[in-house]
């Protein structure tokens, strides 16, 4: 990365509110996030984010597309790439001992495992979207995989609904259960080979990084719980976010693991998520 454009990227991070703005966008990415729903997540008005949006997207960090009506703004990742690189690689002379404890134990291979992969599905509440995209991986994981759900706010249990849903569709819903994130962080917690969050609430959460790391991705889908209506309109949208999950797991569970690096492996969970046909 040539130096002035380093500086400004360096300069235009250095204020507290744009930082905050660019992580949140990069726990999207490669997915493009609402003004809307950034200044809800933040706790930010409008008129400062629109100055923080647009200080980032004349640095070259972040991008802006029109989707409909709505803007939506997303991290540049070639551009991030090499600002990165330009600290590590050319401000840091690619100096081992600033970079091995930042590498040990972070493979550049896609996980591996001889008795399967560890999946671990997050959204808010962890009663509807998480809770199905468990049952769906366990019973179409051909058992290369094993699945957990958990919450970064969790309820009393799963809905009602979404356990009526995956019934329907001939799941077995014993042993389902609303969970704390915090469960999978425990020392002794299993190590993750993925972590999916399936809300646009979870991926927004602040949260520290995962040891490892897993390999992460957002598919996030409307909350089938807000739906109005009858009572056969909101068995439907329950089961309209099951096909949307069905859709993108089986595209997941028929991802050649073992063989793909581990950017390969990323840039394919990625475009799972960014699948619009899977959208409920």
């Amino acid at each position: 990365m040539e130096i002035n454009r380093a500086v400004a990227a360096f300069a235009t991070l250095g204020h507290p509110g744009r930082l905050a703005v660019f992580r949140l966008l990069m726990r999207f990415a490669p997915q493009g996030v609402r003004p809307t729903e950034i200044a809800r997540a933040l706790g930010l008005k409008q008129n400062t984010l629109s100055h923080h949006l647009a200080d980032l997207t004349a640095s070259g960090l972040v991008g802006v597309e029109r989707q409909g009506r709505s803007l939506c703004y997303a991290v540049d990742l070639d551009a991030t790439e090499g600002l990165i690189g330009y600290l590590a690689l050319d401000v840091g002379r690619a100096r081992p001992e600033l970079l091995a404890r930042l590498l040990s134990g972070k493979p550049a291979t896609a996980p591996r495992c001889d008795t399967g992969f560890d999946v671990l599905f997050i959204c808010s509440g962890n009663s509807a979207r998480s809770i199905m995209s468990e049952a769906l991986l366990r019973d179409l994981g051909k058992g290369r995989f094993r699945a957990f759900s958990a919450g970064t706010c969790p309820g009393t249990g799963p809905n009602p609904r979404a356990l009526d849903s995956l019934k329907r569709h001939g799941h077995d819903t014993a042993g389902l259960r609303s969970r704390h994130v915090s469960e999978f962080r425990k020392p002794d917690a299993i190590a993750m080979d993925f972590v999916l969050t399936v809300c646009d609430t979870a991926a927004a959460e602040d949260c520290p990084p995962w040891p490892g790391p897993p390999i992460s991705g957002h598919w996030g889908l409307p909350d089938p719980a807000a739906a109005t209506g009858t009572d056969a309109e909101r068995a439907l949208a329950f089961d309209r976010t099951y096909a949307a999950l069905r859709h993108r797991i089986m595209a997941f569970v028929e991802l050649p693991v073992e063989s793909l690096s581990r950017l390969s492996l990323q840039a394919r969970v990625d475009a799972i998520g960014a699948d619009t046909q899977a959208k409920a």
